[in-house]
This record gives structure tokens, sequence and C-alpha cells, in this order.
């Protein structure tokens, strides 16, 4: 077959990078496309694939700005796939819904974020989705019909066992010490057309943070937004595909970005999450409510900073703290199947293997552990 795979953020490379890498090997043509977003092309350059991108001109922030962005988009992968006679197009975009709709060609949508945190790919994109592929604790009304649920989360399609095992010599070449605690602080943009007044870790709480976790370790902090100068003296650069090294290894993880904290916690490392999409969002309820693997407080809701330090403080006085996640871990790797060999096996076999999924039975998917 000849796959067209769409990334649009960073997170996507890391979703696709080894279902790509699988599909290749099986002797499918992957073509990779993708628009100028953060750090993309590099991670993509860095890890040596092929990709081709579409669009080079900066992120428009505007409604009109950036439906102009989709509709070229949607121009441009059309034209790509008529030339290179695409069979299937997958990713989580609204492009892969509307191209493979206008060609009639087969399509997968991925995604994790309920439909109400994303109403506006629910719109443009819901009434010309074939398949969705999401957790079993994602609630996507409005395109249910179509949605495909499986036992696992986008994360474990590159931080499975199957897929990584954390080196410390990548961890060391940055200065970090494994064996004395470390924690990392993350701080997001927040700039996305669904972050639209959302809330997350401003200044006072940082230097609060900071104090906090001084005494008990190093902090390490790594930030999409300009640092205040105070924090200027914690910030580290590291290779974006050494983070999840660095990530596995740190005694907490502290930040308002989703999929960072969901990263740590499939890692097996503590997470303190503060933005106001806590609640909101089913797979991270499930680690966070379920497998106990990391605590979200709700930047909006009164009391929640005071809520906040009093976790901290509770997880930096935990002795056995790094043994215990450990173990809530495994609990959850229990439950959960290879994503990346699961996608890899649904797109080889798709359609058909639409019905087999919702046909399975437990011997099913053991067969993705």
């Amino acid at each position: 077959m000849n796959i067209l795979v769409q990334l649009s953020h960073p997170a996507h490379f890391h979703l696709y990078k080894n279902v790509a890498k699988n599909l290749m090997n099986d002797g499918h043509q992957v073509f990779i496309l993708i628009k100028t977003k953060d750090i993309l092309e590099d991670l993509l350059r860095d890890a040596g694939l092929p990709y081709y991108n579409i669009l080079r001109v900066p992120h428009r922030k505007n409604k009109l700005g950036i439906l102009l962005d989709m509709l070229l988009r949607d121009w441009r992968i059309m034209c790509f796939s008529i030339k290179h006679r695409i069979d299937l197009l997958t990713g989580s975009t609204p492009e892969v819904a509307h191209v493979s709709w206008l060609l009639r060609k087969k399509s997968i949508n991925t995604g994790e974020d309920d439909m109400a945190v994303v109403p506006a790919f629910a719109k443009v994109a819901g009434p010309f989705i074939q398949s969705m592929l999401s957790p079993v604790v994602c609630d996507n009304a409005g395109i249910e019909s179509m949605t495909i649920h499986y036992s696992s989360y986008q994360e474990l399609a590159y931080l499975h066992p199957n897929h990584f095992k954390a080196e410390a010599g990548v961890v060391e070449k940055y200065g970090i010490q494994i064996d004395k605690p470390y924690f990392i602080l993350r701080f997001a943009s927040l700039n996305a057309h669904h972050d639209t007044g959302i809330k997350g870790i401003n200044t006072d709480i940082a230097q609060h943070l900071v104090d906090m976790l001084n005494p008990h370790g190093t902090i390490y902090i790594t930030s999409e937004r300009p640092l205040e100068p105070q924090f200027e003296q914690y910030r580290i650069h590291i290779n974006p595909l050494d983070m999840h090294h660095v990530m596995a290894f740190a005694s907490l993880y502290i930040g308002d970005s989703q999929t960072m904290a969901a990263e740590a916690g499939v890692l097996g490392v503590p997470f303190v999450r503060y933005n106001d999409f806590v609640g909101r969002i089913g797979y991270l309820r499930e680690l966070e409510d379920v497998y106990v693997l990391g605590y979200g407080f709700k930047a909006s809701e009164a009391g929640s900073p005071e809520r906040m330090y009093s976790i901290v403080d509770k997880l930096l006085s935990m002795p056995n703290l790094k043994d215990e996640w450990k173990l809530r871990r495994q609990r959850m790797l229990a439950d959960k199947i290879d994503y990346a060999k699961f996608l890899t096996w649904f797109i080889e076999n798709y359609p058909k293997s639409v019905g087999e999924v919702k046909d399975a039975d437990n011997d099913f998917w053991v067969r993705f552990k």
C-alpha cells in the first residue's frame, strides 16, 4: 500500500514514528507530510525519517487564518495523494478526513482528546471521518458511531517497554546525576486554538514550587514560553529525542502540559499537572484516578495552588516513592496494549480490522501486549 501519514504536532511524530517504521519494514510505501510546527521538522530530521513539508508559513492564530491554512493543506495533500497514488491516509488532523472523503480513499483518524475538549475538530472533521481510533476512556460524543476504542494510550506507541528503555548515558551527557533526586518543571505556551481561556502555572506559583523543591534536589525547567529572569538558572536545553530518557529518571514532573504529564505517568514518574483541562480529558483522568500515577489541579478553582502544594509536599516526603510508582506503572501496563503494534496491524488490515476489533474477545487483545 501507499500510505500517507500527516503530522501536525511534535507529539504526532512520537505517535507515528514506530508505526511508520513497522509499515516500511512490511514493504509499504510511507509518505510523511508535515507543516512547520515547533520542533516537528527537527525531530524527523534527527530520526532520519524522510518527510515532505507542505506548509512552511508561520502558524496563524486568528480563526480566518486557521481556516485558510487548513484549506491550503487540504488542497496540497489532495494533489500529493493523486500524484503518489495514495491508498490510505492516517493522522490526527481534519485534513486526513477531508481529503480521503473527496478522493474516496481509505482513512484512519487518531486522537485521545475527548471531543468536548476539541470542539473545532469535531465540527470541521466529524462529518467526513471514516474511522476514529481512541482510548476506551475517550468520550467521542458526536462521532461515537465512527469510533473504535482500544485499551491503551497514544503515549504507549513510543514509551511502551517494547519500544523504549531509558538509558543512563543519554541523561548523564547533560550533566544530570541520575543517582540524585531531580525534578522537571514544564511550562507550556497554551496558545493553541483549543487553549483559549485556559490558565496554567503563573510566576507566583512557579516561584513557590521552586522554593519547595530546591531543598530536595536539582530543578530543571523546560519552557515553551519566555522565562522570567529568576528562573533562567534552572533552564535546561535537551535534544527532544532525549527528553524521555531524562524524564524517566526524574523524581517528579510538574507542569501545565498535558502530553508530558501523560508521558511521565506511563514511564512511572509521579506527575502533577496544573491547568484548566483537569477533569475534562478521559485518558488523563484514568491515569490519575484509576492508576494514581499523577495528580491534576484545575487552575481556575479556588484553593487549587494550596492543594497542589500539599500533594507536592506529600510526594517529596515519601521514602519509597520510586518503588511505589514502579508498581503502579506495572499495574497500568498489565491492562494496556502496545499501541504501535496495534495501530500497525489496524492500518495494514483496514477496513477489515474494524469488524475484528468490534468482535474482539480478550484473546484478541493479548496478542498486542
